[in-house]
């Protein structure tokens, strides 16, 4: 032993606590005369801290008297700095995680960035580095070869971020979760971003107590009141049958790319499809019956194996402008099936016997051949309702997205009396969750709610 060190220690078997709410998974050690104990989450968090001090122990370094800890550890949680930390856990998550969920972190961990940066000499401005942080700094792929400028301004910042060790301190812990989920002006941001960026910066925390940079998550520890987010369709977005076909029209008279994209809005109004979804229809996923004559044997099919949403091709692996993925709340391989309704049956065949599939093998490609770009889509929806809706329902939150013709589709078929666990099945989601999200747009229930109530009355 020296002077405030010892070499003298054991590591003991993990111990359980549960409690009334949560369970407490506590790490056991001995440096010198003294136990300590570090408490976690999860029981993986756990293991890998009760790993790292075996391996500390087996290489015969010292352990700090003071804090129980080794001193290498000490050292580094001075010195870690923020930005250094922060890009550690995106590299960490990278692998893993969706193309659009690597752009949340990097979004969130740049909206905390600024309570970490030290006052200096020579500080960028907010948007450089906002803009640095995101879209390179924050980004495992495009980190190693920044534009020069961009290199300026993450240097800065790399020179001038405090250590993570300062999130000890309540105070900057809090401004940290302030700052990560509010605006640059000071404003609150949207209720899901700041959810979501207070959920990825807490995450992220806890692998600083992993590393030892930090002895417990401040940001879990702070009172914090999540605004309420609402997961309900406004009904006001949702079109009838009469506006929807006005539209499909309107974007038909568009030339060059309205015809081929008919079909493309028609997938998501008559079968609920999801963008990503309709992007990454092929012809073997359609299968449609011969023509008929009759409306009631017209009915066709859409199998469902994937989805390709659009993330920017900085944040795939195959510097695609789409990802391709799993159908949403599906495992890898999973598919669905989902009727098709003879007007779309219609409209199908026609766009295959006028455009064919893409060079792709894709349903709905460019005019000039490829992927459709997400800007061709959403600029023909614009000026569909421009033409088809008038100066008050543009105003209005009418049909304002694409995605807002899904949102008619499962409403109709609610209203229309199919079986919610079928219309969950087509849709990809489970009851619960439809029932919650639809429940504003089901017309007529309190109605017959009141006639059964009355008819029981009476029978009594």
């Amino acid at each position: 032993m020296s002077d405030g060190t010892t070499y003298d220690v054991r590591i003991y078997r993990s111990e359980v606590y549960k409690g009334v709410k949560v369970t407490t998974y506590r790490v056991r050690w001995k440096a010198g005369n003294r136990e300590w104990r570090q408490g976690f989450r999860t029981a993986a968090q756990a293991d890998s801290f009760r790993s790292a001090l075996l391996t500390v122990a087996r290489r015969g370094e010292a352990f700090s008297l003071a804090t129980g800890r080794p001193t290498a550890w000490e050292r580094e949680k001075a010195e870690t700095t923020w930005y250094a930390f922060a890009c550690a856990y995106v590299d960490l998550k990278w692998k893993q995680a969706s193309a659009k969920y690597r752009k949340d972190i990097a979004r969130a961990l740049t909206a905390a960035a600024p309570a970490m940066l030290i006052e200096a000499r020579g500080r960028p401005d907010h948007a450089s580095i906002r803009r640095s942080l995101v879209r390179w700094g924050f980004n495992s792929k495009q980190r190693p070869d920044p534009p020069d400028d961009v290199a300026e301004v993450l240097a800065w910042v790399a020179r001038n971020s405090a250590p993570v060790s300062a999130l000890a301190d309540a105070a900057t812990a809090r401004r940290v979760l302030v700052q990560a989920t509010g605006r640059l002006d000071g404003t609150n941001a949207a209720a899901s971003t700041a959810r979501r960026n207070r959920t990825i910066l807490a995450n992220a925390v806890d692998y600083a107590v992993e590393l030892g940079l930090l002895d417990t998550n401040p940001i879990r520890m702070i009172k914090w009141a999540a605004p309420k987010v609402s997961s309900q369709v406004d009904r006001r977005s949702v079109v009838n049958p009469r506006q929807a076909r006005t539209l499909l029209e309107a974007v038909r008279s568009q030339q060059p790319s309205g015809p081929r994209l008919v079909a493309f809005f028609a997938v998501m109004y008559y079968a609920g499809l999801r963008p990503e979804e309709a992007i990454n229809l092929s012809k073997d996923n359609v299968i449609l019956p011969p023509p008929s004559r009759s409306d009631d044997e017209d009915w066709g099919e859409l199998h469902l194996r994937g989805a390709t949403p659009d993330a920017g091709s900085e944040w795939t692996d195959d510097g695609s402008p789409r990802e391709r993925r799993q159908l949403k709340h599906r495992a890898e391989g999973d598919s669905r099936i989902v009727p098709t309704h003879p007007e779309l049956t219609r409209l199908l065949r026609e766009h295959l016997d006028k455009f064919g599939t893409a060079p792709d093998g894709h349903l709905f490609g460019g005019v000039r051949g490829g992927e459709m770009p997400t800007i061709t889509y959403r600029r023909a929806w614009i000026k569909a309702r421009q033409t088809a809706l008038s100066a008050a329902e543009q105003a209005s939150p009418l049909a304002r997205r694409p995605y807002d013709l899904r949102h008619a589709c499962l409403s109709t078929w609610l209203n229309g009396g199919v079986y919610p666990t079928q219309v969950a099945e087509w849709a990809g989601h489970s009851v619960d969750v439809l029932l919650r999200i639809y429940a504003k747009c089901v017309v007529g229930q309190d109605e017959l709610a009141k006639r059964r109530i009355s008819e029981a009355l009476r029978q009594d």
